[in-house]
């Protein structure tokens, strides 16, 4: 089934061939997120909800994981994506991402499980437009192009931090993990920018593995906590959130984790930190 776009689909910025084969530059700097503040006006921006996915970036070519490396999806779910560049999340539905991340990170991908995997859509990355032009071709173009698993993110804008708020609130209460706000009038950049930005109900970080330090009672013999480095260059140790099975068998020396927090202490560490999951290492 192949997919029919219109006119919308313009050049993209720096646009070349891609190879299948090895990671491309374009792909890998995705654009990223900063933290939203609740006090802030989200005034011009639209919000969407953040789904607990696997990023998957489409350069037109090969589906790819934000590293830049292949994604091995079946042959009929990349032959419905168009020839232009795409940028979304791999998605099962909430509250499934382990699931979800097993189907995605096999070599040779199982096509029944892949029946329950939704690309959703809330990016073109390199066209020549304002975000919310982006996002009115999208909902048209992946509308007339009528496959199951390909679908726009929806998106709204909300007149004030408390209407926002509420809106975060409810968003969890079903199960939702938080809400994305992008500025309306943004052109596409790759890499962290303040065009784009997370809100959660509690803030999150990744952090590098760089030692484990062993467990007391119970946990002797095992993984008490990991030892991290902050994106900003300080560290500390990480054991709320691990499983038995974690303690038995940490992330490596290297590996990126993700964990929760709920502020930072005055000498700027995380204060309640919790493990959330090991970053995947596509």
């Amino acid at each position: 089934m192949a997919c029919v776009f219109g006119a919308w689909w313009l050049p993209t910025v720096g646009a070349q061939a891609a190879s299948p084969d090895r990671p491309t530059a374009a792909v890998k700097e995705v654009q990223l997120a900063l933290v939203w503040s609740p006090t802030r006006s989200p005034h011009g921006f639209l919000v969407s909800e953040k789904f607990d996915g696997v990023r998957a970036v489409w350069d037109g070519q090969v589906l790819r994981f934000r590293s830049g490396r292949p994604i091995a999806a079946p042959v009929w779910f990349t032959s419905a994506l168009p020839r232009q560049s795409l940028d979304g999340e791999l998605w099962m539905g909430r509250g499934t991402f382990d699931r979800l991340s097993g189907v995605v990170r096999q070599a040779v991908p199982n096509d029944e499980a892949w029946r329950a995997v939704k690309y959703l859509v809330f990016d073109a990355p390199g066209h020549i437009a304002a975000y919310a032009d982006r996002v009115r071709g999208l909902q048209s173009a992946l509308a007339a192009a009528r496959v199951p698993w390909l679908m726009p993110v929806a998106h709204q804008t909300v007149k004030d931090p408390q209407d926002l708020q509420s809106l975060l609130a409810d968003t969890v209460r079903q199960g939702g993990e938080g809400l994305m706000l992008h500025r309306a009038d943004a052109l596409w950049q790759s890499g962290r920018t303040d065009a784009l930005y997370k809100f959660k109900p509690d803030l999150d970080e990744e952090g590098l593995v760089v030692g484990h330090q062993t467990g007391k009672g119970r946990l002797s013999n095992q993984t008490g906590a990991l030892l991290l480095e902050t994106p900003q260059g300080q560290r500390f140790a990480l054991g709320s959130g691990l499983s038995d099975a974690l303690r038995r068998d940490p992330p490596p020396v290297g590996a990126w984790v993700t964990y929760r927090y709920q502020d930072r202490t005055p000498s700027g560490l995380p204060r309640f930190a919790s493990f959330v999951r090991v970053r995947d290492p596509e």
